[in-house]
């Protein structure tokens, strides 16, 4: 990003790295086939895979400090994605708003110590994101969250209450929800991805770092390359929200995505005021 004088918006796990705790998921058919036309195991190596299935594992802020706090320093929004992702992602629909809360206030406050400044803003594991998820965010004084799919800025509301923090959807599917589908792979990804790009909407596309970071890192400096070539420009999340002039109200409502399993957040825009 440095090369090509972009910058973006960040969202980090901090808490314990264990992504090997969603192979209880293989169980289900959509999530068995997610892993084997995206070839995980080549995409992320076994070692990842596995990691924090037989033992505890690692706190990802803690053995990545510097990276986290290089993405601050140069220039990049940054903001708290999770704790714990595993646990968020399986169990975060029966928690109580004080588990939530205090899910969402133990990796808040350790990134914040890792970046040494305030963390405006936030972005929930895997779109899951519920009633009792905003309103317990509506008490933590985000300037915005980005915890759902959709098409534009809104402000959720939530019981007849209109909240104050917006909302800034992810537009644009993910490489592990299009490649194996509809003929696109690697060689077809980024321009199926700009064929999708509306100019005069909002375009947010989500990218992983142990995807588009790692394995398929030459694909996203080529995707970054392409999109330049269009006259594309880029900015953070936060600056999408600062050039919002009247942001309409809406509700996050759960439903199937294609290329997930299971069910994610997406917005449902309200056509009148109190609807």
């Amino acid at each position: 990003m440095a090369r090509h004088g972009i910058r973006g918006t960040f969202f980090f796990t901090v808490g314990p790295d264990n992504m090997g705790r969603h192979l209880w998921r293989m169980a289900r058919p959509a999530f068995a086939w997610k892993m084997l036309r995206t070839r995980a195991a080549s995409t992320y190596g076994w070692d990842i895979i596995l990691r924090g299935t037989l033992w505890p594992g690692p706190l990802i802020g803690a053995g990545l400090r510097d990276v986290i706090r290089a993405a601050a320093d140069a220039g990049h929004e940054v903001g708290i994605h999770a704790w714990d992702h595993h646990a968020w992602q399986k169990h975060v629909d029966d928690w109580s708003a004080e588990e939530v809360r205090g899910a969402i206030v133990r990796g808040l406050d350790a990134l914040r110590e890792i970046v040494g400044r305030e963390v405006t803003c936030s972005a929930v594991p895997g779109w899951r994101c519920n009633d009792r998820v905003l309103l317990e965010k509506e008490r933590l004084g985000f300037v915005y969250n980005s915890d759902c799919r959709g098409a534009g800025v809104f402000r959720p509301v939530v019981g007849g209450r209109e909240l104050s923090q917006p909302q800034v959807p992810v537009t644009l599917p993910t490489w592990d929800e299009a490649v194996g589908r509809d003929g696109i792979d690697d060689s077809n990804y980024n321009e199926h991805i700009l064929s999708l790009v509306r100019p005069a909407g909002l375009n947010v596309l989500t990218i992983h770092a142990e995807v588009e970071g790692c394995s398929r890192a030459g694909m996203f400096e080529d995707f970054v390359s392409r999109a330049k070539a269009r006259g594309c420009s880029f900015c953070t999340l936060g600056e999408i929200v600062g050039a919002s002039r009247e942001i309409p109200l809406g509700r996050v409502e759960q439903r199937e995505l294609d290329g997930r399993e299971g069910l994610v957040a997406c917005e449902a825009r309200l056509v009148a005021r109190g609807l």
